[in-house]
């Protein structure tokens, strides 16, 4: 899939105060934040740059507390990143910066006045002088340059997006505006153009059918389009499907994001936008649906089995086939090769999880199909890497007493092997290693590189090291290294880098003045790890480790994640100090060891005394 190119940010935590507040409509507050912590400051220590969120759609995260004690809810500074620990009270809700004046110390944060969560309750009651904390942004999105014209669409929640995109036009080109609010009253002077058009349409909030609608009554422009589109996410499945199934955009030209989920009970759909850091909304989670009832599941252990129709569903291609429209149970059983009878056993388990809906002999997408079958993301956790551990853990017990990962016990082979012989299981750990561009910007700052000019790096997460060494002093070429297979995963990667073609790739580890291992450990057992530390000592005197060593403090499956890594590897995730033993049996020792935030430290490594002086 074709990835949208992203301008990164240190993560770093702030602490402003509200200087105004100005009702913009009847349904929208803007509150003016100021303090000395939007320019460059220093925090425990360490200097923190100043605030800059350069894209139009960039977000922070303001952070709250369900009991009131928002220091305890806070993350950890570090010196390029933040960690955030677990925390059962900790309530972020996402906004975008509706402007941002770096000369006058100001950001205006815009939010929707509903409901009654932590968001929509904070706006409401804030005066001057009330503090919040947030941080961010994360990255900008960068768009590309052959773009002639742009399509906006979203709901109120979009309106600060769209009102900084027009106000400051990142991109010079035409815009076609559409906009859905609940109320007329919710209307706003947009800073519109010659050429540019608006449609402002009224209707109930939480409507899933007036934006798609409306955008697929545009007249459609001649030209390449970018589509940028905001709003609550069900509704914008439909908008998602049409711009890139009949309109043909490729996937890195449109850019559609759930602001918020609609369910009954929700309490606060303010401006929140679900990201990797944060799966809380200002209403409840989007996403994730596929596998969970419609209605409140009995206490107790929850069946794993309509994961496993999911899974069968995605593999037999009857979601993809359902993408087209709806289809009668023989017919959708003829295309798929099998027999009537199996449709109708999986539809009567996929229909009671909103996965597929029934209409006498015909079966159609229900919202949680349309959704799982539109993200990329949510389809590999049944058809992907992540599912394969699951079901490796199907072999847990056997595997324990023998002493071997449960992967190894179910598959033949531990995971490594087959990561060297199955080039779309290296490139799904690639992919999920994109994560370290969001902790790697200070990298050239590391001690390690000092009279380093040689570097090679190997790992799922190479490519995101070999990007950031460009900007390290000295260092004057830099070499890919993975067996075979996995370095085919790691150039198709780094296809579209203008650094990668002075990058050299090799499948020996060359000798260099420092080895960087990227996300290498956690696909490998403990033998495995060791074998490699001890190739990579004949290699260089110097060894960085970047590794996921916890769990971001924001996700709520930490301990799946922790049981998934022992399937893995026969051993749960390893620490620092696990890392150091280790290393030892190699012949290294630690020689400096710093966390760099989201749960990935650097471990760095040199020779032993005793291997020093052989």
């Amino acid at each position: 899939m074709a990835q949208h190119r992203l301008r990164t940010h240190p993560l770093v935590l702030r602490h402003v105060e509200v200087a105004r507040v100005v009702d913009v409509t009847p349904r929208m507050r803007r509150l003016t934040l100021a303090g000395p912590e939007l320019g460059a400051f220093e925090r425990d220590g360490l200097p923190m740059p100043a605030f800059a969120a350069p894209g139009f759609d960039d977000h922070v995260k303001l952070v709250f507390a369900a009991d009131g004690d928002v220091e305890a809810a806070l993350p950890v500074q570090r010196a390029h990143g933040i960690d955030w620990l677990p925390s059962s009270q900790r309530q972020g809700r996402d906004y975008t910066p509706r402007r941002v004046d770096p000369v006058a110390g100001e950001l205006d944060l815009d939010v929707v006045l509903h409901g009654d969560g932590p968001a929509a309750a904070w706006a409401a009651g804030a005066v001057p002088g009330s503090d919040v904390w947030f941080v961010g942004p994360k990255a900008s999105t960068v768009w590309p340059d052959d773009v002639v014209w742009a399509l906006l669409a979203g709901d109120e929640t979009a309106l600060p997006a769209i009102g900084r995109f027009l106000d400051e036009r990142p991109v010079d080109v035409p815009v076609q505006v559409v906009v859905h609010v609940a109320d007329g009253c919710a209307r706003q002077e947009l800073a519109l153009r010659p050429g540019d058009t608006v449609r402002w349409v009224v209707a109930p909030e939480g409507d899933r059918t007036v934006l798609d609608d409306a955008v697929r009554a545009l007249d459609w422009w001649p030209g390449q389009a970018y589509a940028w589109a905001a709003a609550e996410s069900r509704a914008l499945l439909p908008v998602r499907r049409h711009l890139v199934r009949e309109r043909g955009l490729d996937r890195s030209h449109v850019d559609v994001t759930g602001y918020w989920h609609l369910e009954p009970a929700a309490a606060d759909v303010a401006h929140a936008m679900p990201t990797e850091q944060d799966g809380t909304t200002a209403a409840t989670p989007a996403g994730g649906g596929a596998a969970a009832p419609a209605a409140a599941a009995p206490a107790g252990v929850p069946s794993p089995v309509p994961w496993l129709a999911t899974r069968a569903a995605l593999q037999l291609g009857l979601l993809d086939a359902l993408g087209t429209g709806p289809r009668d149970v023989d017919d959708l059983a003829g295309a798929l090769s099998v027999p009537p009878g199996t449709v109708e056993t999986l539809a009567g388990v996929l229909v009671g999880v909103g996965i597929v809906d029934v209409d006498g002999s015909t079966l159609r997408l229900g919202d949680a199909g349309v959704e799982l079958l539109d993200d990329e993301h949510e389809r590999e956790e049944y058809d992907g890497h992540e599912a394969d551990l699951v079901l490796a853990l199907a072999g847990l017990a056997r595997a324990q007493r023998a002493g071997v990962p449960a992967w190894q016990q179910v598959r033949g082979r531990t995971l490594r092997s087959e990561v060297e012989r199955d080039v779309e299981r290296a490139a799904e750990l690639v992919e999920h290693a994109d994560v370290l561009a969001y902790v790697l910007t200070g990298l050239a700052s590391w001690p390690v590189w000092e009279g380093a000019t040689n570097v090679a790096v190997g790992g799922p997460g190479a490519v995101v090291v070999a990007e950031r060494l460009g900007d390290v002093p000295g260092v004057e070429s830099v070499t890919v290294v993975e067996e075979t297979v996995p370095l085919a995963a790691l150039r198709d990667a780094a296809g579209g880098d203008q650094d990668a073609s002075s990058w050299a790739f090799a499948t020996v580890w060359p000798g260099v003045d420092v080895a960087v291992s990227a996300l290498g450990a956690g696909h490998r057992t403990d033998a495995e790890l060791v074998s490699l530390l001890t190739t990579l000592r004949a290699a260089a005197p110097h060894v960085v480790l970047v590794e996921d060593f916890a769990p971001d403090g924001l996700s709520p499956h930490a301990a799946e994640h922790a049981l998934l890594s022992l399937a893995a590897t026969g051993a749960p995730p390893r620490t620092p100090d696990d890392v150091a033993r280790l290393a030892e049996r190699a012949g290294w020792r630690v020689a400096r060891h710093e966390p760099l935030g989201w749960g990935v430290e650097v471990v760095e490594l040199v020779v032993t005394d005793a291997q020093a002086g052989h």
